[in-house]
């Protein structure tokens, strides 16, 4: 029987769910050699199947991946959404700076999503969605709860393979639900203790949008290790740096002490946000401890 190539939707149990262009789902088993060498099968990979019968099948070959994510782990990831809360919990300027540096790194487009606007008053997503547009980024001002912002979403999603990154409690599950009513996906209350979100979403899983396309539901995390990035590389990850630093006066230009820092000329003419600058310092500190350390 001739193979068919599919896309993983999640795996169960050393079993994957993979679906066909048409859209039917089968459950394959991978070739013992997966196993025997160390092959690894993620929620997004493309691969090449046979069917047993009806429901069953086996992998034959995982096709050549165009980008990876490992933490959370998915594969062939074209857009990154990272979602942030206006409130409940209060946005994490620092984290979301990281993931848009972790998205540039791998080559995967990054868009922003501000959810819970509803919560706060118009200057706060107005604030918060000037900082990232400044910087080049396309900025969704969303509710879950109202459903503004949804459709210009749901259009940025469409015939994409998107996932969505952002600490618990911030709302992916429940936009998601909002977009595509039928997921049903578990949402959990942000602590009024704490002030971070209950993790719901226990495993990376690819969820087929009915208007074309993919999203990851990944489990939410407050924490993230840039890896791989070299400290003079770290500038072409923040744009809005980046379009300075042919100003500066040495090409090396960390931006942080040397004369004739043409970065840091921008940042007194208002032309970098400062929170995108210290974004950048604590990050740069980061990796160089990073590299001394091992």
């Amino acid at each position: 029987m001739e193979p068919e190539i599919g896309v993983v939707l999640r795996g169960v149990g050393g079993l994957y769910d993979v679906q066909n262009a048409v859209g039917e789902v089968t459950r394959c088993r991978p070739r013992g050699r997966f196993k025997q060498e160390s092959l690894v099968i993620l929620a997004g990979d493309q691969v090449e199947y046979v069917l047993i019968n009806k429901q069953e099948g086996v992998i034959e070959a995982v096709l050549p991946r165009s980008t990876m994510l490992l933490r959370p782990a998915v594969a062939n990831v074209e857009q990154l959404v990272v979602v942030t809360a206006c409130a409940q919990p209060e946005p994490q300027l620092l984290l979301i700076d990281k993931l848009l540096v972790l998205a540039e790194s791998r080559h995967i487009h990054p868009v922003i999503c501000l959810n819970k606007i509803d919560l706060v008053s118009d200057t706060v997503p107005e604030e918060l969605a000037g900082i990232y547009e400044r910087a080049g980024y396309q900025v969704f001002r969303c509710s879950a709860k109202t459903r503004d912002g949804l459709d210009l979403l749901s259009q940025c999603l469409k015939g994409k393979l998107s996932s969505c990154a952002g600490p618990s409690g911030v709302g992916k599950s429940s936009l998601l639900n909002a977009i595509e009513p039928g997921l049903c996906l578990s949402t959990g209350a942000v602590s009024p203790r704490t002030g971070r979100g209950r993790q719901t979403t226990r495993q990376v899983e690819l969820l087929p949008l009915s208007f074309g396309g993919y999203v990851a539901d990944t489990p939410g995390f407050g924490q993230l290790r840039l890896e791989g990035i070299d400290e003079l590389d770290l500038d072409q990850y923040f744009p809005d740096l980046h379009q300075h630093k042919g100003d500066c006066r040495f090409a090396d230009c960390l931006h942080r002490q040397e004369p004739g820092c043409g970065v840091r000329t921008a940042i007194r003419h208002g032309l970098i946000s400062p929170s995108r600058y210290n974004s950048y310092q604590v990050l740069l500190e980061e990796l160089v401890q990073a590299r001394t350390r091992y």
